[in-house]
């Protein structure tokens, strides 16, 4: 499946009775929702998707200010917007029961709806797993690009001006493993999902979530320690973002971490080695049953 496929097996729903989102669904059984990273999108998971689908009931989408959704200049992109507007989603689909598979960003999202889950008894979804992929849920162990840096500077409403194609291509490059590194086919799909609909614009927006991860830090690791939901990590190990570091002091501040490290595997581990998550994750869900 290609980009344009993925778009035109998609849908849009409106939120807000003004923000246009794209979603996509396929398979049957057990919903399994799929939350992408910053800054890409939905598409991230195309290279599991159709395997996951033979198993499941998988929905995915592209948050605001991402992929193929509205990305509002006026928005205030926090992390428990982004946590709503699943939760609306899920109850217009009626799923209220559901496994989670998340990156990076979307890693943050679900520490959010973790973090309602433990505090409200009254929380109307069941979250019944989580398996994160590489993301910086513990920012003692998170360490940006520099390019990430100066986006949270006041310069970044200007570097968004110089970013391009090249721009995504050399960061991209050092985050992924040396011998599973981006081709020129998937830097092309990757940046045409960022910049589209002007979506290079809301970046500086976008990457405050960096920010956030400082203010909630408690709040969001507790959601991970405390709360009684099965959990596994599988992390790429070279990534220097959020790689095996981060998933040492998973294993350390994690009652009863389940922690799988691919050690030759960078920050996009659904992309760089499919076929390893796709078999751990199954692994994890028969361990779970």
């Amino acid at each position: 499946m290609d980009l344009s496929d993925w778009k035109n097996s998609g849908a849009y729903f409106e939120y807000q009775k003004k923000y246009q989102i794209f979603y996509i669904k396929s398979g049957q059984g057990d919903p399994l929702v799929l939350i992408h990273g910053f800054p890409t999108s939905s598409w991230d998971w195309c290279k599991i998707w159709d395997t996951l689908s033979l198993h499941y009931k998988v929905y995915a989408l592209d948050m605001l200010g991402y992929g193929f959704s509205a990305k509002p200049k006026n928005f205030t992109y926090t992390i428990a917007a982004q946590a709503d507007l699943w939760e609306y989603f899920l109850e217009q689909q009626q799923i209220f029961k559901f496994h989670i598979l998340a990156h990076d960003y979307g890693d943050t999202v679900v520490q959010e709806m973790l973090a309602r889950y433990k505090e409200d008894d009254t929380y109307k979804f069941r979250i019944q797993s989580v398996t994160f992929l590489n993301g910086g849920m513990f920012p003692e162990t998170n360490f940006p690009t520099i390019t990430q840096k100066l986006l949270l500077t006041p310069f970044g409403r200007l570097l968004k001006n110089f970013m391009g194609r090249n721009t995504l291509a050399k960061n991209f490059k050092k985050i992924f493993g040396k011998d599973t590194q981006p081709t020129e086919k998937e830097i092309d799909e990757f940046w045409e999902v960022v910049d589209y609909n002007s979506g290079k614009n809301v970046i500086p927006k976008l990457i405050k979530y960096l920010t956030e991860r400082d203010t909630h830090k408690i709040r969001w690791r507790e959601a991970i320690q405390y709360t009684d939901i099965p959990k596994r990590l599988i992390d790429g190990g070279c990534d220097p973002i959020s790689g095996k570091h981060m998933a040492d002091f998973y294993q350390k501040i994690v009652p009863d971490a389940d922690v799988i490290v691919l050690p030759e595997i960078g920050h996009y581990p659904q992309v760089e080695a499919p076929h390893e998550v796709l078999e751990h994750y199954f692994n994890f869900r028969n361990k779970i049953k």
